[in-house]
């Protein structure tokens, strides 16, 4: 009885109180150094001065490698764990595609969020991975993606965005805009991915259990990557204390939630193969813990990319109103044709505000960094050499501020970098696409994102609705940017204040 007592309270001191002293001592380790390559120590190599940037881990990495010949660098992590950062385009290539075979998600990764995701398919590798793949394309067909707008998307914005906005306006309150385009994207892909409708963003903004689990366990499993050693979250676990109490009782309320609609759906055969969820069932997979993992990890990527690209780009154009003027006479134009289009046909040819979400992406990518680990030994076409085990990382947010691939322009918001006119055409734009692997934002490769042109899609219909009868303006300084986080995908720090401004219609 003794010895369990005295474990318990070993294992609670060193998952609980030596995190708090190593982050006291982080204070305390200076780099002497002027170079922007942080200093390593033996065991801890530069585990001090990771802890110190974690709130802004993305921009240090990112000042870092854009700042080397080659746009890549290794870091030592704790422990002798070295990963391998690169913004260059060559190398990005080579991991997402050319040796596609020998660069997976890795245990690291997997084990991190496997309490969360477990085997779906962004948590998933091989076969698993396949199947999840080959079933779920069948969801972004044309057919699925019109309906997808017209009927999804178009019901969300006109009965739910667009009377809260005007609502907003009439009584010039303040609002979080970020946590509404959460919920509009959350009821989005709740509907594809589960054929259920949350109601999250209705007029009471309801504090949705399922949707603050979901939440919850997002950021916590996020601090994870954060510990000095898998060890120390995984003792927590083990104990069941702090975050990872909170942790495992926000998985557990999401799990009981999505087993819920899936006995319900399997009871309603007449409604498969509308949704994601129905195809899976449909597809003879019966075990229930798996396709719960699929639909979690759907749900995760649906919710949140959209959401921060939009975040991110109404703050963008709050200070461009030249580019704002531009989408203005896009929207006039689309509404002026003689033939009225469905929604669907509208958005899909918005070049200027297609060019223009790419640029927000450019500066502000809803995926900021992402992970692979090798598991042969490799030499990346820069010559660096890659051991077998090692974490290599590519930096979409620091690919979107190299100088010598967008020019000396680069942290300017410039839509028109994606256009060019059309010959002979005054005012008509052709949009250029660019290379992926230069503009990973979706990926690229065997996993690029299936979702990349719902995505699209989905934020031009919001951007269309709302900024033609809209002006949403931040309650913040002019110019003075938010802070950028990563919390799995990108977010706004604190949220996005904004008061709304309706239109004087013409």
């Amino acid at each position: 009885m003794f010895d369990l007592h005295f474990s318990t309270s070993l294992m609670l001191c060193i998952s609980v109180i030596l995190p708090g002293i190593f982050l006291i001592l982080a204070k305390f380790f200076k780099n002497p150094s002027t170079s922007k390559f942080p200093k390593s120590y033996p065991i801890f190599g530069s585990f001090f001065t990771i802890l110190k940037n974690r709130e802004r881990f993305v921009q240090w990495t990112s000042e870092i490698v854009t700042s080397t010949p080659n746009l890549t660098f290794p870091i030592k992590h704790s422990f002798g764990r070295k990963i391998i950062i690169t913004a260059n385009p060559a190398n990005v290539q080579h991991i997402l595609k050319s040796q596609f075979h020998i660069y997976n998600k890795g245990d690291f990764f997997t084990t991190t969020l496997r309490d969360f995701l477990g085997d779906g398919i962004f948590n998933a590798d091989g076969d698993k991975w396949k199947f999840q793949r080959q079933v779920s394309s069948h969801e972004f067909n044309t057919k699925s993606l019109r309906k997808f707008v017209e009927h999804v998307v178009d019901y969300e914005l006109t009965d739910r965005l667009i009377p809260i906005l005007k609502n907003a306006a009439a009584k010039e309150t303040v609002f979080d805009f970020q946590d509404i385009l959460q919920r509009f994207a959350f009821d989005n892909i709740c509907k594809i991915a589960f054929g259920y409708d949350p109601e999250y963003l209705s007029p009471s903004l309801p504090q949705e259990k399922f949707a603050v689990a979901f939440e919850q366990a997002v950021k916590l499993s996020s601090e994870r990557f954060n510990s000095l050693s898998p060890y120390f979250w995984k003792i927590k676990r083990a104990l069941n204390i702090g975050s990872e109490k909170q942790l495992k009782i926000a998985i557990n309320q999401i799990r009981e939630f999505a087993k819920q609609i899936i006995t319900k759906k399997k009871q309603d055969t007449q409604t498969y193969s509308v949704d994601l969820l129905s195809r899976f069932l449909s597809s003879g997979h019966s075990d229930e813990d798996f396709v719960t993992d699929i639909i979690i990890s759907f749900i995760l990527a649906g919710r949140d990319t959209t959401s921060a690209a939009l975040t991110w780009f109404f703050w963008l154009l709050s200070n461009h109103p030249e580019v704002e003027i531009e989408i203005l006479r896009e929207i006039g134009e689309k509404s002026e044709s003689e033939a009225p289009a469905s929604a669907y046909d509208e958005v899909k040819d918005m070049v200027y505000t297609h060019a223009a979400l790419c640029e927000s992406m450019r500066l502000y990518p809803p995926v900021p960094i992402d992970t692979k680990a090798v598991v042969n030994d490799d030499i990346l076409p820069d010559g660096t050499v890659v051991k077998k085990g090692m974490r290599v990382t590519y930096h979409p947010y620091a690919m979107g501020r190299v100088e010598k691939v967008w020019g000396g322009d680069w942290a300017e918001f410039r839509p028109t970098r994606w256009l060019q006119q059309r010959e002979g055409e005054a005012e008509k734009w052709s949009f250029v696409n660019r290379d992926p692997y230069t503009y990973p934002v979706f990926q690229a490769g065997p996993r690029i994102c299936l979702g990349k042109e719902m995505a699209f899609l989905q934020m031009k219909r919001v951007v269309a609705g709302v900024v033609r009868r809209f002006k949403v303006v931040p309650v913040v300084e002019q110019g003075v940017e938010p802070v950028f986080l990563t919390i799995l995908t990108a977010k706004m720090k604190g949220g996005f204040p904004v008061r709304i401004q309706e239109r004087a219609e013409e």
